[in-house]
């Protein structure tokens, strides 16, 4: 099993979710993070000037089997993908077992 840890565009979020559940992974979790990027230079907007060095972003955590790895990263590439600096980054991590605690199953069973 792997674990899919990616950082993305708020605004890609919701054509990233839909991507997801198309090649059914349908269980994952987000939230809101803040971060710190590559960009220094600033924005500017009806005449005020903004930071974009603190830059507001998804992270999403998935755990898949290791079957649909290359293809759970292939979709986020594909769908955050802007080609603009600050589309995020994904890291994959080996997870040793899962448990759904509702039936006791665990491993690839408890993913799916």
């Amino acid at each position: 099993m792997k674990k899919i840890e990616a950082i993305i565009r708020k605004s890609r979020f919701k054509a990233v979710k839909d991507a997801l559940h198309e090649i059914e992974v349908n269980f994952f979790t987000y939230w809101d993070v803040t971060g710190v990027g590559n960009e220094k230079k600033g924005q500017v907007y009806r005449g005020i000037s903004y930071s974009t060095s603190d830059i507001q972003r998804r992270y999403l955590s998935i755990v898949v089997s290791d079957e649909f790895e290359e293809k759970t990263v292939q979709t986020i590439m594909d769908t955050a993908k802007t080609g603009e600096v600050g589309d995020g980054k994904i890291f994959v991590s080996d997870i040793q077992n899962t448990y759904r605690i509702r039936t006791g199953e665990h491993g690839n069973q408890a993913v799916n």
